[in-house]
């Protein structure tokens, strides 16, 4: 019988497929990408302008990789189905390099897609398996490709002229840049007064039949206040308002002794249509607006849902189509699927005659249907227990909005009453109207709730119920009640709002959006309080100075315009090397400028009109490691005499001492990839964030660094409640560079180290010293003399306070080797020591070998489990060419 394997990038998609393929199928995961550029390299040929990337199996997964080419070289058909985009076409084209290394092995290999984890789909994709895609592996390899210029050119000047450490993102860049803008544009805001003015009115001698009406203007000429100017220059107004309490006296004044009447009375019927299925950014926005998640959280719980959820005797299900499209295009099949549940739900009544027809965007990819359901049978409520409550209330969402869809528009009556107040003291009519509208039939949105945004002052004729107006003429006031406004500045972005900005400026694409928020946040160029972002101080000086030294480069209409050609070479209009070419003349010319002529923060010394409150000297506005400071101009390196007085500029950044700030800091963090609570963890490296469900079958191996203020909260020193030999004062436990140590709460007056002594154990070498536990610059334990630099006792073994029974060694070592745990003299020596070849390094002197050869060796235990990711953590960044450093690739 022929084997065939077929390999997708996470171990939950595989397990949902091998339950659909069967037998003759073995299905493996890769677990995210396995290739890339390499980290210590630019890794793309610029001399002859070629711009190949050089590929390299990425740190960390040669194991995988290993793996995948052992069972591909037993099978007789290699299916290759990542997801269906740009994305998973580069990893199968990944795959396809390190699998057909012959050709031979390249015949064995075909790609499959499906937009949805079900059975049908899946099998139905085998049968029309195809060649790898080009076209989307050059449009992935250019972006890429975009990416490692500007940021390997660019990053070395920001961190010669700001900070080490810093990076520069192509399209990050422009996304700060918004925020940015805005906070400026919040700054420079004038707000302008203005009055409106409502009446509320009832009929003549039906006192109960109360409404409220609001005022337009004045003898047919609309009421309207100035308010600036729009982006194009024309001017703008605020409608039905006045500009000052002076106006609005006149106006109440003049309508004391107005005679009212209703002049006109119109109803007319207004549809509200429902809304196509979701897209990516429509769902990120809806989930933030009313399920309070962030991007990042929406898209794990989607994935979650995409990949499969086990639903008891049904088995391993996917539940929703891909969750990365910008096309609204749905199925006949799901449509059929829809309208058959509304009918035998709701009724006839609900069902539209023919199906409804959604079109995208202009530059939509169109590559993929929209977000909805699998089966719209599976209703919410079908499926809520075996969903977690994350997955059911996004699950709820996308089934609603996809059902709604399909149904009849919602019928309102709307009735619009316009009224007249002619005043006997100025012989002048005021204008008013009263709207008011009534569900007649609610259609869609019996299933689906819409929301809408709406400035502060607009009439919500939905809320407002007009009474029975028909053959009314005269009408009698109640009260008038003006009230005074002022207009607000524009809203800071939250990540809705960012996500909208960005799909109308056309800058990134369905699958970049979550990545773009999360690196700006992860880089710490803007943080988010309240759920809303704010520049921090360094987003604004790194978003500056590449505006000012690249303004082409980083330009938002330039940088939507890159993207428009990245579909255009997905699509085989433009070839790859002809947009990056055209990119970096571009590019080299804005960074020959920028090496020579960007700003030097680091070393800005800028006078103020501040004095210094020790010496009264003028202050200087200066750059250091967090940010712009104060420092006395009377200071002087040579001179330690000289003043040394500083202070925070916290001008210059966002108050985070506020309880809306302190609320910020604390929120929780999700997973990218399952949606779930990150849950903190201890690995030698320090703490680190893990996904709950590591050890979950299937596992969702997602890790992440603890950013620097995370870092600060957690390695604030801790008291454990001992006190200090040598001073008295309280002893700490704190995080090192090597990992937690205890020391003296007085350090650096006092610099005691409490350290992890073998009790009733001196040195064998001097006799005087105590052994103690250390830890070296690369991590690893070893035991020293506590008489060091005048003792060199060590030992990469724990020394044992036993005497050798054949021997009579003073000592014995512990040792844990991967057959189990053993006491050994400290003069045997293993085979596999003897013939180890020796470390090139240092000449130092020859170690003195011991006179007594000994075989003692005995065995206590059995060796303890190999540290995991979950357990030690990721590993933390070296440079440097070996630099041993694993790369965490999403699951």
């Amino acid at each position: 019988m022929s084997k065939s394997l077929v390999i997708v990038e996470s171990p939950a998609k595989a397990k949902t497929i091998e339950k659909y393929l069967g037998k003759g199928y073995e299905v493996l995961a890769s677990v995210g990408h396995i290739m890339d550029l390499p980290k210590n390299d630019i890794g793309v040929e610029l001399k002859k302008r070629t711009f190949e990337p050089t590929l390299i199996v990425s740190p960390g997964k040669e194991k995988v990789v290993g793996q995948l080419k052992k069972a591909a070289a037993k099978a007789d058909e290699i299916f290759l189905a990542p997801d269906p985009d740009r994305e998973g076409e580069a990893i199968a084209y990944h795959l396809a390099l390190q699998l057909g290394t012959s050709a031979k092995e390249q015949k064995k290999i075909r790609r499959v897609t499906f937009n949805e984890i079900t059975k049908k789909a899946v099998q139905d994709a085998f049968q029309h398996a195809r060649e790898v895609d080009q076209n989307l592996v050059a449009a992935q390899q250019t972006r890429r490709v975009l990416d490692r210029l500007v940021g390997y050119q660019i990053s070395p000047l920001l961190w010669d002229k700001v900070r080490r450490g810093l990076s520069a993102g192509r399209v990050q860049t422009v996304a700060v840049r918004l925020i940015v803008e805005r906070e400026r544009e919040i700054a420079a805001f004038q707000p302008v007064e203005y009055w409106t003015l409502d009446a509320l009115l009832h009929p003549e001698k039906k006192a109960e039949s109360q409404f409220k009406a609001r005022f337009l203007g004045v003898n047919g000429e609309p009421a309207r206040v100035p308010n600036g100017k729009d982006k194009d220059g024309k001017d703008q107004f605020l409608s039905n308002a006045l500009p000052d309490k002076k106006s609005m006296d006149e106006v109440v004044a003049a309508l004391e002794s107005a005679k009212w009447s209703l002049t006109s009375l119109q109803s007319t019927e207004k549809q509200r249509r429902p809304l196509a299925p979701f897209i990516t950014s429509q769902l990120q926005r809806d989930a933030a607006g009313k399920l309070g998640f962030n991007v990042r959280r929406t898209m794990g719980v989607a994935q979650r849902l995409y990949e499969g959820i086990d639903l008891g005797p049904e088995g391993t299900t996917g539940l929703i189509t891909y969750m990365r499209t910008d096309s609204p295009r749905v199925s006949p099949e799901a449509k059929e699927s829809a309208r058959e549940w509304i009918g035998k739900s709701l009724g006839p009544q609900y069902l539209p005659a023919t199906p409804n027809e959604y079109r995208g965007k202009k530059d939509a990819q169109d590559a993929h249907e929209a977000i909805r359901p699998t089966d719209a049978s599976r209703t919410p409520e079908s499926i809520a227990k075996y969903l977690s409550d994350e997955q059911l209330k996004l699950y709820r969402l996308i089934w609603q909005r996809f059902v709604a869809s399909q149904m009849m528009p919602a019928v309102f009556d709307v009735t619009t009453a316009k009224i007249a107040a002619v005043s006997s003291k100025t012989g002048k009519t005021y204008d008013f109207r009263a709207s008011g509208s009534v569900l007649r039939f609610e259609g869609f949105l019996k299933v689906y709730e819409m929301t809408e945004d709406k400035a502060a002052d607009d009439e919500d004729e939905s809320k407002n119920k007009l009474p029975n107006l028909d053959g009314v003429n005269a009408l009698a006031l109640d009260k008038l009640e003006p009230e005074d406004h002022f207009t607000s500045p524009p809203p800071r972005y939250n990540e809705a709002s960012l996500v909208k900005i960005l799909e109308e400026r056309g800058i990134g694409r369905p699958s970049t959006y979550a990545s773009i928020i999360n690196t700006i946040q992860d880089r710490e160029y803007v943080t988010k309080i309240s759920g809303r972002f704010y520049p921090t101080e360094i987003g604004v000086v790194v978003c500056d100075l590449l505006v000012k030294n690249f303004p082409y480069i980083f330009d938002v209409k330039y940088t939507a315009r890159l993207e428009e050609e990245l579909d255009d070479i997905e699509e085989g209009k433009e070839r790859w090397t002809d947009l990056l070419n055209a990119f970096y003349d571009h590019f080299e010319e804005e960074l020959e400028v920028a090496e020579k002529e960007m700003e030097d923060i680091k070393r800005m010394e800028i006078k103020t009109d501040e004095k210094c409150e020790l010496c009264g000297s003028p202050l200087l506005l200066k750059w250091g490691k967090f940010g712009t400071f104060f420092a006395c101009s009377a200071y002087n390196k040579k001179d330690p005499t000289s003043c040394t007085f500083t202070k925070e500029n916290t001008a210059a950044k966002p108050d985070l001492n506020t309880p809306e700030a302190q609320e910020a800091s604390e929120q929780e963090e999700y997973c990218e990839n399952c949606g779930k609570v990150m849950v903190l963890r201890r690995g030698p490296f320090g703490m680190f964030l893990a996904c709950p469900d590591y050890n979950a079958d299937p596992p969702c191996k997602t890790f992440r660094k603890l950013s620097q203020k995370q870092q600060q909260k957690q390695t604030a020193p801790q008291p454990t409640g001992e006190d200090c030999p040598v001073c008295g004062k309280a002893l700490v436990l704190r995080q090192g560079a090597y990992g937690e140590f205890v020391s003296c709460s007085g350090y650096p007056k006092c610099k005691y180290v409490k350290q992890n002594i073998i009790e009733g154990m001196k040195c064998p070498k001097c006799g005087t010293g105590d052994i103690a536990e250390r830890k070296a610059k690369r991590g690893n334990v070893f035991w020293g003399c506590t008489n060091y630099p005048k003792c060199d006792f060590t030992s990469n073994y724990k020394p044992v306070s036993q005497k050798c029974p054949e021997c009579g060694s003073a000592y014995l070592l512990e040792k844990t080797l991967k057959d189990g745990i053993y006491l050994e003299c400290p003069n045997k020596k293993r085979v596999a020591e003897e013939e180890a070849p020796k470390k090139k390094g240092k000449k130092t002197e020859p170690e003195p070998q011991p006179t007594v050869v000994c075989t003692y060796s005995k065995r206590i235990g059995d060796p303890p489990p190999p540290p995991t990711a979950e357990t030690h953590g990721p590993v933390p960044e070296q440079t440097g060419k070996k630099t041993g450093k694993r790369e965490l690739q999403p699951a």
